[in-house]
């Protein structure tokens, strides 16, 4: 592998977890809009800044959960590897496999996210 490709690999990987981040604050930002907390929705926008309670929120800790979800994709993709070295139809590019190996493994970096801020919303209750 040469660096162009490891650096486009790089490139894609980073512009999937911004999509993805824009992606779900824009729907946190809309679900807090449609409950009627207006005076809420700014705690999203990173310019503005906004008191933060001693409850724990589940966006406390990006680097976590990006983190997380990052490890777990990395982990998919060497799942596919491995699955295509032992099954060369693995590399078919009319297979969905590889896509659903990759998205339940980034899923289960969320949730194990939602896990870990649970505990610690029960811990300081």
């Amino acid at each position: 592998m040469n660096i162009g490709e490891l650096l486009m690999a790089a490139v894609v990987f980073f512009a999937i977890i911004t999509f993805v981040k824009i992606l779900s604050s824009h729907f946190l930002k809309r679900k807090i809009i449609k409950t009627g907390h207006f005076e809420r929705a700014e705690i999203l926008d990173q310019n503005t800044e906004v008191e933060v309670k001693k409850q724990v929120q589940y966006d406390q800790y990006p680097a976590l959960k990006w983190g997380l979800v990052a490890f777990f994709g990395g982990l998919g993709f060497i799942l596919m590897e491995v699955l295509s070295s032992y099954n060369p139809m693995f590399k078919e590019y009319d297979s969905a496999m590889p896509y659903g190996i990759f998205f339940v493994f980034t899923s289960i970096g969320f949730l194990l996210y939602y896990v870990i801020m649970s505990k610690k919303t029960k811990e300081q209750q």
